[in-house]
């Protein structure tokens, strides 16, 4: 891509109108004439389901247009444990339509992109028969799609301006806290051992689906370092089920999240290590022995994220071990879970028959705030507490094996089983072993 400073003074009168012209004709010509390079859909080798719509795809990409279209299903069924100790079997999915758009093709504005993407869920989940209904604090969730309702949403609104030979990128719009600050990228399907983890743990951080006006900013300052940090408005309403509100009225506060970062190759193989801190100042409960009334101004906390490639498989960089760990430390008074620690491996092309494949093994930690149970204890001292008391919570354990069956480029089947010690961190509640499934298409 060319840098900031071409494409300004020194083109031609007609350089200019030809350069703008040039990609709006590419999509005329590709809508009449299509390709010869044609994926046939439902193809065993084609990356999309629905194959390149006769060369139109990749005629649209060369001339700066991407779509995004895909669907991840997950079941889990409940085979013994939990607060109900019932089998119980639980559907959630999710539909994701996006588009990129290359503003440099579009329209001459060198080294500039714009994402729109809109996302729909649905579904319940077996944490409800598993968890404690009155824990005060929830666990994880056994499936990681479901959850912030049956929405359609617009989940990504944003332009991205590069600078500096792309060294320095700011973004600007409606961006989920997950895209740029704790990423992580798995087949997990429990909650605690996937992407962005303070957005699960900590205050105010709304992840994917939910989306917020925002600003980052990302600096790539040496070739294996990067600094980035961003500006979140905080307001509720982001949480209601009307996907297409748009509304900058009723802002609570701001949400700074701050990342840097190191992502070297070791021996060939890649590498990230990210260490954050976030601070916004919002008001937010505080437990402690005192009514649910108390709250406190400001919620901050620290986040790491370790992922390293350690083996090749055959000589195959694309195959191999990589080792992964994350963690949480969120403040004090205001934070459900004040402590939070995963650790797990994956494995890409474990079998020369199937080296498409994947798998992982994770175990994920949490800690409920010893200022949780200060409160519960002050709440089941009350008339109120004594004829329904609240569960002590103190923490929860989550482990899941996965297998990932890649059957073509665009379909995957994952089957998992998970192991959940005391559900939502309560220790009367059973442990539980749930089975699952996520089902992953391309199209």
């Amino acid at each position: 891509m060319r840098n900031v400073g071409q494409g300004c003074g020194n083109e031609s009168g007609r350089e200019w109108p030809k350069r703008r012209v040039a990609p709006w004709l590419m999509l005329g010509v590709v809508a009449v004439t299509g390709s010869a390079h044609a994926e046939e859909p439902f193809s065993a080798d084609g990356k999309y389901l629905f194959g390149n719509w006769n060369g139109t795809r990749p005629a649209l990409h060369d001339a700066g247009i991407d779509f995004d279209f895909n669907y991840v299903g997950e079941s889990a069924t409940l085979l013994d444990g939990g607060y109900h100790d019932s089998h119980v079997t639980k559907y959630a999915d999710q539909f994701t339509a996006g588009a990129q758009f290359d503003l440099d093709r579009l329209a001459d504005i060198p080294d500039a992109v714009f994402q729109v993407t809109l996302t729909n869920r649905n579904g319940h989940t077996t944490n409800d028969r598993m968890s404690d209904p009155d824990a005060i604090v929830g666990g994880s969730n056994v499936q990681e799609v479901q959850g912030r309702g049956p929405v359609t949403r617009i989940t990504q609104l944003w332009y991205q301006q590069r600078f500096f030979d792309e060294r320095l990128a700011v973004k600007l719009g409606r961006i989920p806290f997950g895209d740029d600050f704790a990423v992580f990228d798995n087949h997990f399907q429990n909650l605690a051992l996937g992407s962005n983890q303070p957005g699960n743990w900590g205050n105010n951080i709304y992840n994917w689906p939910i989306s917020q006006w925002a600003a980052v900013v990302r600096a790539d300052f040496a070739p294996d370092w990067y600094a980035q940090v961003g500006a979140f408005d905080i307001n509720d309403s982001n949480l209601e089920n009307d996907g297409f509100d748009l509304r900058t009225s009723g802002s609570e506060g701001t949400l700074y999240p701050m990342e840097l970062g190191f992502t070297p190759k070791l021996n060939g193989l890649p590498g990230a290590y990210k260490l954050g801190y976030y601070y916004n100042n919002v008001e937010n409960r505080a437990y402690g022995p005192r009514d649910a009334d108390s709250t406190n101004d400001t919620s901050s906390g620290l986040f790491y994220v370790v992922e390293q490639q350690v083996t090749r498989r055959g000589g195959d960089a694309e195959r191999g071990l990589t080792l992964f760990s994350m963690g949480n430390v969120n403040h004090g008074d205001t934070a459900g879970i004040d402590r939070y620690f995963a650790v797990g491996a994956m494995y890409e092309g474990p079998f020369d028959a199937r080296p498409q494949d994947d798998l992982g093994v994770g175990l994920a930690y949490l800690h409920v705030n010893d200022d949780v149970n200060d409160y519960v204890d002050y709440y089941n001292a009350t008339p109120a507490g004594s004829l329904t008391p609240l569960p002590n919570q103190g923490h929860e354990y989550d482990a899941e094996f996965y297998y990932s069956v890649n059957l073509t480029p665009y379909l995957t089947v994952r089957p998992n089983l998970q192991y959940v010690v005391d559900p939502s961190a309560v220790d009367d509640v059973d442990d539980a072993w749930v089975a699952g499934t996520t089902l992953q298409v391309f199209f």
